[in-house]
């Protein structure tokens, strides 16, 4: 009876240091401050290269927490204690989470300025996500 409980507190632990999905990684505030000088057609151009960035960045940040998982998954199987090396990239989550504070500044900013433009949630494509992972 005390194995399997051991087990389950030794597989939680583990899995809290693996990397996270990108639609779990949270944004960060910033200010719509910031934008506040851009014009609209500005605040569409950053809206464009923040997003593209957010895309690339996605599709790492899904690919290491999808490797995490396969490598939790064997070493609980194969090598329990080769589990607790297992750790998430932390750099590319923050990262992620202020481009994504940003692009709710930016859709903030565009409300304000009252310019149109539409922000969508979209998943990255598979294309972009072999190339940032290349990168």
């Amino acid at each position: 009876m005390k194995m399997p409980l051991i087990l389950v507190g030794m597989t939680a632990l583990v899995i809290s240091g693996c990397a996270q999905k990108a639609e779990q990684v949270t944004s960060t505030y910033v200010s719509p401050l910031t934008y506040q000088s851009y014009s609209c057609k500005q605040v569409a151009q950053e809206a464009s290269r923040v997003s593209s960035r957010v895309g690339e960045l996605s599709g790492v940040q899904n690919k290491k927490a999808s490797d995490d998982a396969v490598a939790t998954g064997v070493a609980l199987v194969v090598f329990w204690p080769a589990a607790f090396f297992i750790k998430g990239d932390k750099q590319t989550a923050a990262e992620l989470g202020r481009l994504k504070g940003e692009l709710e500044a930016l859709e903030k900013a565009s409300i304000q300025k009252n310019c149109g433009i539409v922000f969508q949630r979209t998943q990255p494509k598979q294309d972009e996500v072999k190339k940032a992972v290349k990168t």
